[in-house]
């Protein structure tokens, strides 16, 4: 599930736009990383400072979501609708080589959790969200990111 403009290749993401991984989160604790590259002209934040990239969860979209998601971009319409990024934070400083990890739990209180090259970011943290979500990434134009599920790739410990 991902925006026409994003482009995939193994578990390896590139383009415009929001992505999710196709499966749902659906055990109590989970936690993945993405690797980040970047191409050697790119601006890793926009004029204000702010990151580009936006990492977490997001709900199941569908493909009239990604068109009308579409349509607003390219008439430059301003997001007053959901963009899909709710349960998703900008992760401030990212460089190439990097890597961004999200911790999520579903226990009493649903938390996802934000760290940069293993360091938590605790002010970015989201709780109290409920419902299926999937592991997702929001993307800029010169960026790849890596998803990376399986502990042995790890570059940095689980929380």
């Amino acid at each position: 599930m991902s925006a026409p403009t994003v482009k995939i290749n193994g578990l390896t993401v590139t383009g415009h736009g929001i992505a999710l991984v196709n499966v749902s989160i659906e055990q109590d604790a989970s936690y993945w990383e993405w690797h980040i590259a970047t191409d050697d002209n790119v601006a890793l934040d926009d004029d204000d400072g702010h990151s580009i990239l936006k990492f977490g969860v997001a709900t199941r979209k569908n493909r009239e979501f990604f068109e009308a998601l579409g349509d607003m971009e390219d008439n430059d319409d301003e997001m007053s609708v959901d963009d899909g990024t709710k349960l998703m934070r900008a992760i401030p400083n990212v460089k190439s080589g990097d890597t961004i990890g999200v911790a999520v739990q579903q226990s009493d209180l649903p938390m996802v959790q934000f760290l940069h090259n293993g360091e938590p970011i605790h002010e970015l943290a989201i709780s109290r969200f409920r419902g299926m979500v999937f592991p997702s990434i929001y993307m800029r134009d010169g960026y790849s990111a890596t998803f990376v599920w399986n502990e042995d790739e790890f570059k940095e410990m689980s929380p």
